[in-house]
């Protein structure tokens, strides 16, 4: 029987009443200025609106969407909702008007919270005329029903509202790599169970501080960043803009941090951009220097005071893990779902094992199945997807395992390993089956690749496409296609037959969420990249260069 767990708004209560003067969230608000909201701010804020949500008398439990860039009301708004009896619907803050339209549409959401955000006026297009929309204070120019200031005309409710455990509390629309996203319903109890049991495994604390800068309606986000810090008492400091994250960074010094492997990239790939990877390697080989060299590059990145550093959403290469060790930092991996609440495995320090995650997190249980399906059962497991009993049927088991879609295998003492998405995998035309995953993974090792992509249905050998960062361009072409050359033949020397590629493609597009090439948590669109590039593939398959440069 798995130990108690409490509820959010339970915890948030406590906390309100422990400490209410005491720093809660850190919100850029322009020009190097921040405001700083206490718990007491925090509550007075959440009860106002709350006040006002109940005085529209809607049904109890009524979907509310909040549509926003990672903001200290983002935050505010949430409790309001749930402290309303309701149910909050975030939406990616980078949509297409039609994801927005058909994301609203199918949650049925009532009302629209809108925050800051970057191109309001391609979204709002999506926005039914009929949905009343509340601005909150960092929204974007233009017209809407209501505003923060008019909820906070409202007394604050007197009550502490307790929602059962079981009621639904949030729908969290996955981000589709590929089809239509799908709403995973969340109870209060899916949360509470897996805050409390994921904050207990890392000792946080009232002195820890995060930076809020991935979106908060991804699930990593919501449960690292504002669950945790309510149920740790943390402090949130926030990202203002891609402009000033350095800044932010350095204003916050996160003492932890989630970021998926395309952001710890990007921190190695800034580094670069200032001294190459050749000589930096140089300098932290060296004994009693390497180690000030690598505390004073993570102190220009704002990450000296790190000492939680979580990777996850998608594989990290195991180089970027030694990278960072190399400058003093462990960045340990995750793996979970938007169905598991982002609650399943991870690798602890002192148990870390070259290619395995890690272990499961307590109370999780994991089978692997015939087809090597890793599958897992919690009481973070989703209680089914909004309005699609079919899709439900299909991912939860008769007895409540949740499937990943994953493959994996585990070794004698519980780690996982992943070996592929079951529906990424492809068949050659000679009819071998080749996970691309781990192949990309030994690709993205070099300094230049950025993003890359093995591709292969029905060609008689797989394709490496791949962007390179626009770092270190100094480096010439011949010595850069010369390295590319290197790297296949070393990857290729360590795959088996069937999966060795026929060559590497470096192709002229950047992969970006707005060109449609990445979701919103940043994860590539195969779907996407196969037809923009498909026409090409048996041509390209045919040339006789290991290393092509789209023309």
């Amino acid at each position: 029987m798995s130990a108690a767990f409490r509820l959010p708004l339970d915890v948030f209560y406590e906390r309100e009443a422990r400490h209410p003067r005491q720093r809660f969230l850190v919100q850029p608000i322009g020009g190097g200025r921040v405001e700083t909201l206490s718990w007491a701010d925090v509550g007075h804020q959440a009860r106002c609106a709350a006040h006002w949500l109940r005085a529209r008398e809607l049904p109890q439990g009524s979907h509310i969407a909040l549509i926003s860039k990672n903001c200290a009301h983002w935050i505010i708004a949430d409790l309001a909702i749930w402290m309303a009896g309701h149910v909050s619907v975030p939406l990616y803050p980078n949509l297409t008007a039609d994801s927005v339209a058909q994301v609203l549409n199918h949650s049925e959401s009532v009302l629209a919270f809108i925050g800051k955000l970057d191109d309001w006026p391609s979204m709002s297009k999506g926005v039914p005329d009929d949905l009343p929309t509340i601005s909150l204070p960092l929204h974007p120019p233009g017209d809407f029903d209501f505003s923060w200031a008019d909820l906070q005309r409202s007394s604050p409710i007197q009550d502490d509202p307790r929602p059962a455990a079981e009621q639904l509390a949030t729908i969290i629309y996955t981000s589709g790599t590929t089809g239509l996203p799908k709403g995973v319903m969340h109870s209060f109890a899916n949360l509470g169970f897996a805050t409390t049991r994921g904050t207990q495994l890392f000792g946080l604390n009232e002195n820890d501080r995060l930076l809020s800068y991935l979106p908060l309606c991804h699930v990593a986000e919501r449960m690292f960043v504002e669950l945790a810090s309510i149920y740790t008492g943390q402090t949130v400091f926030f990202a203002e803009s891609l402009d000033t994250f350095i800044t932010d960074l350095q204003r916050a010094r996160p003492t932890a941090m989630f970021g998926v492997p395309r952001i710890w990239t990007k921190f190695q790939m800034g580094v670069y951009s200032k001294i190459p990877a050749k000589r930096l390697d140089f300098l932290l080989s060296l004994p009693f220097i390497g180690k000030r060299v690598g505390h004073k590059v993570l102190a220009g990145l704002g990450l000296d005071a790190l000492r939680v550093a979580l990777s996850g959403a998608a594989p990290v290469p195991q180089t970027l893990l030694t990278w960072y060790q190399k400058l003093g930092l462990d960045v340990l991996e995750v793996y979970g779902m938007t169905e598991s609440c982002g609650y399943s495995h991870i690798c602890l320090p002192g148990q870390y094992k070259q290619g395995w995650i890690g272990k499961p997190c307590p109370d999780v249980e994991v089978r692997i199945d015939e087809t090597g399906e890793v599958l897992v059962r919690s009481q973070a497991t989703m209680l089914g997807y909004f309005k699609d009993p079919q899709k439900t049927a299909e991912t939860l088991t008769e007895d409540g395992f949740l499937r990943t879609g994953d493959k994996g295998e585990q070794d004698a003492e519980g780690r996982l390993r992943l070996t592929g998405r079951l529906k990424e995998i492809f068949k050659t035309s000679k009819g071998k089956y080749v996970a691309p995953a781990p192949i990309e993974n030994r690709l993205a090792v070099h300094s230049r690749i950025e993003q890359v992509c093995v591709v292969g249905d029905g060609l008689s050998a797989p394709l490496g496409l791949c962007v390179l960062s626009t770092v270190n361009q100094e480096e010439g072409r011949a010595s850069l296609h010369s390295s590319l050359e290197k790297l296949l033949e070393e990857v290729n020397a360590v795959l088996d037959k069937h999966e060795r590629l026929r060559r590497l493609v470096v192709v002229k597009d950047s992969w970006a969420v707005e060109n449609g090439f990445l979701t919103p948590t940043l994860k590539i669109k195969r779907n996407v990249i196969e037809d923009t590039y498909g026409a090409r593939f048996e041509e390209w398959s045919e040339r006789s260069e290991a290393v092509l440069w789209q023309d």
